[in-house]
């Protein structure tokens, strides 16, 4: 996106006058953008009709008044390149594409997007094969289907890339405050970090929500979100098509515990994007996000007037981490004395249905509640009671405006959190929003929103204090890389400054003296350029003793890499000294991805590296701080930490090390396709790289 193309999308974004080109498709955008309550001036072309939609028709673009702020464009794929043309050279301000049948369609597609792109010149463009944008504020629809959505001045900003799924949040039952909605197509001009960059600027918009299926650039991703990061932008992402794209490195177990989805999950860590798995944590996540201040910490303050919603909130809870403290000795006192004597002192605390309803006596125990708990949010559950069924509803309304009135004064984060979605009705969501009061649909998607804000107010901190390099850029991995030997590997680790053990590389005749030399016990590993993974070809014999030990399983390594496969056979040895038993052991892995540039993937190691899945990944260049703590979300990490008594790892000892390998990969002359150590053995004070695989 050029200046220029920036500045075009503005205009579009809020345009004088709007052409609609096309025939009955244009006739349904002019009805939207009327139902939007556009004001501005409508101009429709079509050279074979005198109306549209009840408008005078103009026959060509080129016979319009003026150069228009915004064109919606709705007619076949070569003929809108022609009229895109004409409008560029006219100087209009921006473009919907709604046309398709370019780059999606394949066979000659591709052709005719890149001509669609050298025809839209300074314009700004959404799409092609997209519904458009709309802009809530400002009442401006450029929109090919109907659609609803609720705008109380501010909002989030949402961008797809798919137009079905931007019209069904148009439609939800959720009342999530928007700004702007923008179904970006094939994105030919515009991205989606286009229009994070753009929409992070705007003052009202509180927080953008991204629909992904792919990126195409995942530096200028990173740039993007950074920035709205400093804006203080919360972006919520919701990331589909996880479980089609693998690995290209499956041979290696980095290959197979990272990923696609390993990767974007690396990559919003590194940005601070909230992840999310469902459409309905996204619009819940995006809609607390706007309309209530984002917690400091997890301890939470929960109120029912059930005991069942009280241990709903504390079950889930505890499942994700969000701390509901118990009341002290002092409040439990006071609570008691406003309390009926049926209700227990407990947090969540279920206030019992004898003060259901009477704000003079549930304002004092919200008040009290929340102050005495220190809460960084806190959050009351309510399921109303359905239209027709009603006569109830003036005490949920009283309950809801004490709770709200006590967590405004205590300026404390507020939620009201029906127990089924679909028991918090418009009027109820629209008032509360109206008062500051975040009306959540669903008590698990209530609390995993409140724990994400709460994260990424700290992962905000965190990362624009310690801001790392822009993500390393790699060309595509090359067809002959090749796997070097064990020996040949280490001697990479070694250059690294990743302590490898004493050995030496050997043929088969030379295997005693070695061992004499190195001093048992030994291990003996086959060198072969067909076995990747010696412990399958029975290529690795460990704990050798003595001299007739070793002649042993010189004579049984030889057997066993026959029958696994005899052309793998090798007479050259790795003879090494037997590495001590450590505290724990870890999988180190390098690995450069066509896409996302070098990668780092640290798990639990040894023969269960894929049995337990144990792993978390890293983008690079990285650093020894966000090292730690990709380890210390390990599972294996106990291990490190004096387990049953055990000594406890020097945890910069182990960083360090492993960001020298980082740093070693990032800078080395030739990328590295893949550096993989397990098991990298974890001591006191010191590593050791026992195995490796390494391919440049």
């Amino acid at each position: 996106m050029t200046p220029r193309q920036k500045a075009n999308f503005q205009r579009m974004m809020n345009p004088r006058h709007v052409a609609f080109v096309g025939g009955t498709d244009a006739v349904i955008a002019i009805g939207e953008a009327r139902r939007r309550g556009y004001q501005g001036t409508y101009w429709p072309v079509n050279p074979k009709r005198e109306t549209l939609a009840g408008l005078p028709c103009f026959a060509s673009v080129r016979d319009l008044p003026e150069p228009p702020d915004a064109v919606f464009v709705a007619i076949p794929a070569r003929q809108a390149i022609e009229a895109i043309k004409e409008l560029s050279e006219m100087g209009a301000g921006g473009i919907v594409c709604y046309a398709a049948g370019f780059k999606e369609a394949g066979g000659d597609g591709e052709h005719l997007e890149n001509a669609l792109i050298e025809a839209v010149g300074d314009m700004a463009m959404i799409g092609p094969n997209c519904y458009g944008m709309i802009n809530y504020l400002d009442n401006v629809a450029l929109w090919p289907f109907a659609h609803g959505g609720y705008c109380p001045g501010y909002g989030a900003a949402i961008i797809t890339q798919s137009g079905m799924f931007s019209s069904d949040i148009s439609m939800s039952q959720r009342s999530l405050p928007l700004t702007f909605m923008v179904s970006a197509g094939n994105q030919a001009v515009m991205g989606l970090e286009d229009f994070i960059d753009i929409f992070s600027e705007h003052g009202e918009t509180r927080a953008i929500g991204v629909h992904i299926e792919g990126l195409s650039d995942i530096s200028k991703f990173e740039a993007a979100a950074l920035k709205a990061l400093a804006n203080d932008t919360p972006i919520v992402a919701l990331k589909t098509g996880k479980s089609k794209i693998g690995s290209a490195l499956t041979v290696s177990h980095t290959g197979s515990l990272s990923g696609s989805n390993a990767f974007y999950e690396a990559l919003f860590d590194r940005c601070g994007v909230i992840s999310v798995d469902s459409p309905s944590q996204f619009l819940e996540t995006l809609k607390y996000l706007c309309v209530v201040d984002r917690p400091k910490g997890r301890r939470i303050a929960g109120f029912t007037c059930s005991g069942g919603g009280a241990t709903m909130m504390a079950d889930h809870g505890e499942k994700i981490s969000l701390e509901f403290p118990p009341f002290d000795k002092m409040a439990t006192h006071s609570l008691r004395t406003l309390l009926p004597p049926i209700a227990t002192v407990s947090n969540p605390l279920d206030y019992t249905t004898p003060i259901w309803g009477q704000p003079e006596i549930t304002a004092q125990v919200f008040e009290a509640a929340i102050a005495a708990q220190k809460a960084d949010a806190t959050v009351l559950v309510q399921d109303y009671p359905a239209a027709g069924l009603d006569e109830s509803k003036v005490y949920y309304a009283n309950d809801a405006a004490a709770f709200g009135g006590a967590a405004k004064k205590l300026g404390v984060p507020a939620a009201i959190c029906s127990t089924l979605p679909e028991n918090l009705d418009q009027q109820t969501r629209e008032t509360l929003i109206t008062n500051g009061i975040a009306p959540m649909q669903g008590i698990h998607e209530c609390l995993n929103a409140i724990k994400q804000a709460s994260l990424w107010t700290q992962a905000r901190d965190r990362i624009l204090k310690f801001p790392l390099p822009a993500l390393s850029k790699c060309a595509n991995t090359v067809s002959d890389a090749r796997y070097m030997n064990e020996a040949e590997g280490k001697a990479i680790l070694s250059q690294a400054g990743i302590p490898v053990p004493n050995g030496r590389l050997v043929k088969g005749a030379d295997v005693l003296a070695t061992a004499e030399i190195t001093g048992y016990p030994v291990v003996l590993k086959m060198m072969s350029e067909r076995i990747l993974h010696k412990t399958d070809a029975g290529a690795v014999k460990v704990g050798i003793k003595d001299a007739n030990d070793l002649r042993r399983a010189l004579e049984a390594t030889k057997l066993s890499v026959s029958d696994y496969d005899p052309t793998a056979l090798s007479d050259l040895f790795l003879v090494e000294e037997m590495a001590p038993p450590p505290l724990a052991e870890l999988v180190v892995g390098l690995q450069r991805d066509p896409q996302f540039g070098l990668t780092l993937t640290l798990g639990s190691g040894g023969i269960l590296v894929e049995l337990l899945g144990d792993s978390k990944t890293l983008l690079l260049p990285t650093d020894e701080r966000w090292i730690k703590e990709a380890l210390r979300s390990l599972k294996v990490f106990s291990l490190l930490t004096g387990f049953r008594g055990q000594a406890t790892a020097n945890l910069e000892v182990v960083s360090s090390s492993i960001d020298a390998l980082c740093r070693f990969a990032v800078n080395a002359p030739e990328t590295p396709d893949l550096i993989e150590v397990n098991p990298f053995f974890i001591y006191q004070n010191s590593v050791l790289a026992v195995d490796a695989l390494v391919c440049f």
